[in-house]
C-alpha cells in the first residue's frame, strides 16, 4: 500500500515547491514595481545656518581623578 501513496507525496511536494517559486516571483515583481516610481523633488529654499563653533581645547583636563560617588560593598564581603 505504501507504493501507491509515494507518487502522491512526490506530486504534493512538487506542487508545493512550484507554488513557492511562483509566489517568490510575484513578490519580486511587486517589490521591483514599487521601487521604479520616480522620486519627486521639490525645492524648499534651503537655508544654511551656523552648525558648529570652533573653540580652543582646554589646557588641563576638567577632572583630575574620576571616582564613583557611591561605592558598593563587594559580593560576599571579600576584599573589604
Amino acid at each position: 500500500m505504501s507504493a501507491i501513496r509515494r507518487p502522491n507525496v512526490k506530486m504534493l511536494a512538487a506542487v508545493i515547491g512550484g507554488s513557492a517559486v511562483v509566489a517568490m516571483g510575484a513578490l519580486t515583481m511587486a517589490i521591483t514595481q514599487e521601487q521604479t516610481t520616480p522620486a519627486t523633488i521639490t525645492g524648499s529654499g534651503m537655508t544654511v545656518g551656523a552648525t558648529s563653533t570652533q573653540e580652543t581645547a582646554p589646557t588641563a583636563p576638567e577632572t583630575t581623578r574620576a571616582e564613583p560617588v557611591v561605592k558598593a560593598t563587594p559580593f560576599g564581603g571579600a576584599g573589604s
